[in-house]
């Protein structure tokens, strides 16, 4: 399950997608989970995935890879479309003791669980197509305006680059402490919740210990090659806009436009 957590994890390619400018990149995914939230119907959520799917068709990602970045939010999936099918009043389909299910129930739980899936996708191919250090310019090169009003750019970059980029880095520590436990006899799986949680606890200590070790590590690394904060640094790679860059947004304008209209007229 783990292992199955795409987030913060990078799919090496050359593909029209991994090649786009990270600003171009950083600024779509943003105003595509916008659009996700315009969306009222579901048809704005089929031009959504169609967008999503030519997306995925470029950047050469499999598709196997992609989804299984869902298993590890199953549950929050299924506690959604729970709460929503058992929360809202209208027209009765299924009556059973205290409980009862509505039609317009149904229909937010799965307008809701579309939008969530549909989100957590969009949002990890950003990560999976764009490099660490991409991620860290892109950000800087966005937030750099704000620099004037006092907004540290380049810190704020650094520190959100650093948390996507240890997320499957603590994953792994995680999963190597968890077999660790097991060859030592520890049950995960079973008993009620309570019970499960208890046995998370020989877990987190370690976990701990190791996020703190590695961040040592990190800032011992970055102190011996004279990286301070503040400091105007130079890149080796600057970032300009191609012609792949203005065919992409383009692209994605249109599907803005889609969004939009699809909002308007139905």
């Amino acid at each position: 399950m783990i292992r199955d957590i795409t987030l913060g994890q990078y799919y090496q390619g050359n593909s029209p997608v991994h090649r786009l400018d990270p600003r171009i990149k950083i600024l779509a995914t943003i105003f595509y989970i916008a659009a996700l939230f315009v969306v009222r119907d579901f048809i704005g959520f089929l031009v959504a995935f169609c967008f999503l799917e030519a997306v995925i068709m470029l950047s050469k990602v499999p598709r196997r890879f992609i989804w299984k970045g869902l298993k590890p939010v199953i549950f929050i999936l299924a506690f959604t479309l729970i709460i929503n099918m058992f929360m809202i009043d209208g027209e009765i389909l299924v009556r059973f003791w205290v409980f009862h299910i509505t039609k317009e129930g149904v229909r937010t739980a799965l307008f809701m669980g579309t939008r969530l899936v549909l989100l957590i996708i969009g949002s990890s191919l950003l990560t999976l197509t764009t490099k660490p250090i991409g991620l860290t310019d892109g950000i800087e090169a966005l937030l750099s305006p704000f620099k004037k009003i006092g907004v540290p750019a380049h810190e704020l970059a650094m520190m959100m680059t650093i948390a996507l980029r240890f997320i499957p880095t603590l994953l792994e520590e995680t999963d190597k402490i968890m077999k660790a436990q097991q060859a030592r006899g520890a049950d995960f799986e079973s008993g009620n919740i309570i019970r499960r949680a208890k046995a998370l606890v020989p877990i987190l200590i370690p976990l701990f210990i190791s996020a703190f070790r590695i961040a040592q590590e990190l800032a011992l690394a970055m102190e011996a090659r004279c990286y301070g904060c503040g400091i105007e640094r130079t890149r080796m790679n600057a970032m300009k806009l191609k012609k792949i860059d203005v065919a992409g947004s383009l692209i994605f304008i249109c599907f803005l436009a889609a969004v939009v209209l699809e909002r308007i007229l139905l």
